[in-house]
């Protein structure tokens, strides 16, 4: 699956890393949920083993809520691994073929 940026001005990308092999999209959905409404999840998974790659890309549509969640929740213990979680920001004309 690929993933690109909406376009809206206001929405913010979001990049979790260092996840547990546990962590599905609900699970993510339901931490980031408390700081605002989720428009996208999804974890990384491998083809073939269908295995967890331990990273996941998010959107959240207001970019306040957004930054409250990646400041509240980058660093912390989920299933026991600390995850990063940071913005992600593309670069003008990275997405032209």
């Amino acid at each position: 699956m690929c993933f690109l940026p909406t376009g809206t001005s206001t929405s913010m990308n979001i990049l979790v890393t260092n996840l547990s092999v546990n962590i599905n999209n609900n699970d993510l959905v339901a931490m980031f949920s408390v700081y605002g409404t989720v428009s996208y999840a999804a974890v990384v998974r491998d083809k073939v083993s269908s295995r967890s790659k331990g990273r996941a890309f998010l959107e959240m549509p207001n970019e306040a809520e957004a930054e409250q969640a990646i400041n509240a929740l980058n660093g912390s213990i989920l299933d026991g691994k600390e995850m990063m979680v940071q913005e992600i920001i593309y670069k003008p004309g990275e997405f032209n073929n």
